[in-house]
């Protein structure tokens, strides 16, 4: 995959020295571009999924890769429409979901490449959202970091954003850097191409699809506009003096202490120390000083300013009507907040962020240490909800939906949705508050086990009840673990619990892993092997997909298919075959076998 990795990184460059992207569609008839793609997005549950057509990864061949490149080269290819449906937000409301064929989703991956390897080196850094090695915390880290002495935050989201996207606008933006009009054509059509449904086709007059796998690029690029006002206009404008002036009131009693320590009045230093401890060191009214701060996660953005309401409230009208004139769009209304810092909480990316402000909390120099740090926490109603999953009437409940799967997948289960919530708010500075979500839980996953065995939630208890060492902290934490042994290997092990709810500053979650060199995956090697793994064919070479091994239900595997037998052995979740072998594995049919010598 060298000359695929050639080709990024001539692009990569370019878009770090700004120079236009020229000849970009020649580059669609590249094949390893489409074997990269490939390895990249045959992992996903939605490989699996079809979108307008049948088409999934199921069945994937050189040959499809071919045709694709074919109809890109005479210029017939066409788009299908996606399809849509809806999944519910956490407002109770209803969001939609594009989801495209797979044969687009392989060229839109392709194009997602070429884009991404050019614009990323252009992006701002105040931005995110879906971009390699950034991501939700490294939002919320920088705000922490660098949003000290804020006092009013501008919370902004934009009103269907990804419907909304202007088609006109977001073209106009590409073709000042991409000088092709095949490519730019080529996008326009994917824009256009419609959304089936209930089966019913509807035209997109505007928008991209959610779901789709270069909408959330367009997105940045799109937005990469706003961001570049942000930065190059509206910070600069609102941004003013080195340093704040002393508080006056605060300096006056400074000075009374000096005159007092000096000759030696000892009587009433103790109080002015506490009157002065209640006043600001700074002086919040000065007009010569302003600070303006801004970051960005897809289309909900958050502003820090340090100035007065009546500023903030300006600022605010600025960006509605910047985003109006030249992108198009609305922000909405009831989720554009202006909060104050000290006495509100600001929601982001669904933490709850503020100022502090604690007079009475100081360091061993008898200073205030934390009035003007930025605070992280988690709102108390997403413990509630949390919770809520796990009982009904107000007690903890089983589930009864895991009642037939085994003790190892139930704890399994209960863990990764517990670790992946901590994991998630470990920043903030009361994570310790999911103890109840742990109680809740833990007595979820007793009731489940106790109903599956027909015992008691204290038996299940005792029976899985042990200790673990927590990486970070290196403290033996309580947990409840469920061991399988194997004969020849080393046992599967499930736990509950056992991760500290000690904060943690420098946690990091990205979206998507950091850019690195493409290292040809063992799937792609099979693939280009060009034979059949059961037979030994090389005519009509295609590879069969499962959405996961668990749906080959291993229980006596000997008496299973041979093609079941060697996805299990190899723990793969793929099996390379002739077109023969896979439709008679679709059929329930016996395959055919390799000779034997």
């Amino acid at each position: 995959m060298r000359e695929a990795d050639t080709i990024l990184e001539v692009i990569r460059e370019r878009g770090r020295q700004g120079l236009p992207l020229e000849r970009v569609y020649r580059l669609l008839f590249n094949q390893e571009l489409y074997l990269r793609a490939y390895a990249r997005l045959y992992r996903n549950k939605g490989a699996m999924t079809p979108g307008s057509t049948p088409e999934t990864v199921d069945g994937m061949t050189l040959g499809k890769i071919a045709a694709l490149i074919d109809a890109l080269r005479q210029e017939r290819y066409r788009w299908t429409p996606v399809r849509r449906t809806q999944i519910p937000k956490a407002n109770g409301k209803l969001r939609p979901l594009g989801l495209p064929s797979w044969s687009d989703k392989l060229l839109q991956e392709v194009m997602r490449s070429l884009l991404e390897a050019y614009y990323e080196p252009q992006f701002s850094n105040h931005s995110h959202g879906f971009r390699p090695g950034r991501g939700c915390h490294t939002a919320l880290n920088t705000v922490q970091q660098t949003w000290t002495g804020t006092r009013w935050f501008i919370e902004g989201d934009i009103a269907q954003y990804y419907d909304n996207i202007n088609h006109e606008v977001l073209l106009t933006i590409l073709s000042e850097k991409i000088h092709d009009g095949r490519f730019l054509r080529l996008l326009r059509e994917l824009l256009e191409a419609g959304y089936l449904e209930d089966w019913k086709f509807h035209h997109t007059y505007s928008g991209v699809p959610q779901g789709g796998v270069l909408s959330p690029l367009l997105s940045n690029v799109y937005l990469n506009q706003f961001d570049q006002w942000v930065e190059t206009t509206l910070i600069p404008a609102n941004t003013r003096g080195t340093r704040q002036k002393t508080n006056p009131a605060y300096q006056r009693i400074g000075g009374q202490l000096r005159r007092m320590r000096k000759k030696g009045q000892k009587e009433g230093v103790k109080e002015l120390i506490k009157q002065r401890r209640k006043l600001p060191t700074n002086d919040p009214t000065n007009p010569d000083y302003r600070r303006l701060f801004y970051t960005r996660y897809a289309d909900d953005f958050l502003l820090g300013y340090v100035g007065t309401r009546a500023e903030a409230e300006e600022i605010k009208r600025q960006i509605k009507e910047w985003l109006a004139e030249h992108l198009h769009l609305t922000l909405a209304e009831e989720k554009t907040l202006i909060t104050h810092a000290t006495t509100q909480a600001a929601r982001f990316l669904s933490y709850d962020i503020s100022t502090r402000h604690a007079d009475d909390w100081l360091d061993k120099q008898k200073r205030r240490a934390l009035n003007g740090l930025i605070r992280l926490a988690v709102p108390a109603s997403v413990v509630e909800a949390k919770c809520r999953r796990y009982c009904k009437k107000g007690k903890v409940h089983h589930r009864p939906e895991l009642l037939t799967e085994s003790d190892y997948t139930i704890v399994m289960n209960y863990q990764q949705q517990y670790r992946g919530i901590v994991q998630y708010y470990q920043l903030a500075h009361n994570v310790a508050w999911f103890n109840r979500l742990h109680w809740f839980m833990q007595g979820s996953l007793a009731k489940t086990l106790a109903a599956k065995h027909k015992s008691t939630m204290m038996k299940q208890l005792r029976r899985l009840k042990t200790t673990t060492t927590d990486p970070h902290t290196g403290t033996r934490l309580k947990c409840l673990e469920v061991r399988v042994e194997r004969e020849g290997k080393a046992p599967l092990i499930a736990r509950f619990g056992g991760i500290s709810l000690v904060r943690r500053p420098q946690a990091s979650v990205t979206d998507q892993l950091p850019v690195e060199r493409y290292r040809r995956t063992e799937l792609l090697q099979r693939f280009l092997a060009d034979e059949c793994e059961l037979c030994g064919s090389q005519e009509n070479v295609e590879v069969h997909h499962i959405r996961k091994l668990a749906d080959l239900n291993t229980t006596g595997r000997k008496e299973k298919p041979l093609w079941v037998q060697r996805m299990v052995e190899r723990q793969r979740k793929t099996l390379v075959v002739c077109q023969e072998c896979h439709e008679a594995i679709h059929a329930g049919k016996p395959t055919r076998q390799r000779a034997r010598k």
